[in-house]
């Protein structure tokens, strides 16, 4: 039987005859659960949140109402909540459908957060190219103060918080919240060191800060119409709720899907929703959550021990869609945006992009990312310029890992794992390139580079 969807946070995008503006989501039920709630505790939403067990959908996978509780609310300074609307990591795209198809939803949900942790003041901080974007946040912002679901008094509750939109320009480090809180302070995004930098309490303005993305804020809503005991129900345990998956690639059919949590697998995924491979072709590998993650060869099998004491052996097309079990295969759930690559791709050349991508990203500020972004670049770059050497793929995984967990921030990782992953699991091919270009070379002449690589 074909996996299906559940519609939670997706539940009016692509709806016929839904548009963005105030009345139709009104009409819709929009705002009912900001009316009903704003009524309560601040600390009882809190607890839903935590009670829900759902988890940030912007990569890392925290636990939103743990996240909460480490706010420091004795300091006596002001607390802030920023939506991190910045979606910069390269294959993801699904919060900009909801800041595009249905922003009220986001607002709700940024009003709700900023309640429930007595926020006064909340920033969505949004992608600079995101043009269009923030012309209907500002819009929908406008709408819903005119309305009294924004700003003093809100629906006579005597709670008070404003919304601020802030252009990002670009900067793919960023999407990390304390980039994020260097650039909202008008500085150089440049991640901060934690400790003593948790936002949590020294963040925006050495305030107490709370950074959730789009897709978080929008899941408080619905854990709050639900109820947190109840919402937990949904999906698995560790995992609850639903996760918005974006497909590009090798596929029939690219697109995104809401799916509850572990409750499909890959191959659901990349054959009942997206219509599997390309004609005559075969899969060959995933980057399951955003560029960033692990990469996986389609046909490597997983010895996995799981939550009930029992073994099982995954292939990669049977891992259930959920953060614990790629988790458990050594990749991540991450941004939910996977790359599919079938048997037609060249792992060498899709790595050199990559490897372009986050040299060209890099703050900077620390050594073992600056340098080792630009030397892996700078490998790859050469191999795929057909002048490779048969060490260059040991050479990779070796800076690499000397990149990993010596950095301020994840960029670190973000370069290294793309390369940690790659180069064990097709080695056989980075032989076989570099074996090619040696053997033109002998013979007077090298091998021209596949059409379409960015050579930088």
């Amino acid at each position: 039987m074909p996996a299906t969807e559940r519609r939670i946070i997706y539940c009016h995008v692509d709806e016929p005859g839904y548009t963005t503006d105030l009345d139709c989501y009104v009409r819709h039920g929009g705002y009912e659960v900001l009316r009903k709630h704003i009524q309560r505790k601040p600390e009882e939403l809190c607890a839903e949140v935590k009670d829900s067990g759902v988890r940030g959908r912007g990569g890392a996978g925290f636990p939103t109402g743990m996240k909460w509780g480490f706010l420091d609310r004795k300091s006596g300074k002001p607390i802030y909540l920023i939506c991190n609307a910045d979606e910069s990591e390269p294959g993801t795209f699904k919060d900009r459908q909801i800041i595009y198809k249905d922003p009220h939803q986001l607002i709700e949900g940024v009003v709700i957060s900023a309640y429930a942790i007595q926020a006064k003041m909340a920033f969505i901080y949004i992608r600079g190219e995101m043009v269009h974007g923030y012309k209907i946040l500002e819009r929908a912002i406008a709408e819903a103060r005119a309305k009294n679901f924004v700003g003093e008094n809100i629906l006579g509750s005597g709670y008070s918080v404003e919304i601020v939109m802030h252009r990002g320009a670009g900067c793919y480090i960023c999407g990390e919240e304390t980039g994020l809180i260097e650039s909202l302070e008008g500085k150089r995004g440049y991640p901060r060191i934690k400790p003593p930098f948790f936002p949590a309490v020294l963040g925006l303005y050495n305030c107490p800060t709370i950074v959730n993305n789009v897709e978080t804020l929008c899941q408080v809503k619905h854990v709050l119409d639900m109820g947190g005991k109840e919402f937990a129900k949904i999906g698995v345990a560790g995992d609850s709720g639903t996760h918005i998956w974006g497909v590009s690639g090798h596929v029939v059919r690219p697109g995104y899907w809401e799916i509850e949590s572990g409750k499909a697998t890959v191959r659901d995924l990349l054959y009942d929703f997206c219509g599997g491979p390309l004609p005559g072709r075969e899969f060959k590998a995933i980057i399951p959550g955003g560029s960033s993650t692990k990469v996986l060869r389609v046909g490597e099998k997983f010895k996995v021990k799981l939550t009930d004491g029992s073994a099982a052996e995954w292939g990669v097309l049977d891992i259930p869609l959920d953060s614990n079990s790629f988790g458990l295969c050594g990749s991540a759930l991450g941004t939910g945006g996977m790359i599919v690559m079938d048997d037609t791709t060249d792992m060498v050349e899709a790595l050199a992009n990559l490897n372009a991508f986050y040299a060209h990203e890099s703050c900077g500020q620390c050594t073992p990312c600056r340098e080792g972004s630009l030397w892996l670049n700078k490998i790859t770059t050469r191999v795929c310029a057909g002048n490779g050497r048969l060490e260059d793929a040991d050479l990779v995984k070796n800076i690499a890992d000397q990149v990993a967990g010596r950095t301020i921030c994840a960029h670190g990782e973000a370069i290294a794992w793309p390369c940690q992953s790659n180069v064990p699991k097709f080695k056989d091919e980075w032989e076989a390139k570099v074996r090619a270009q040696m053997q033109a070379r002998e013979h007077g002449g090298a091998p021209v580079p596949r059409k379409g690589l960015r050579l930088v």
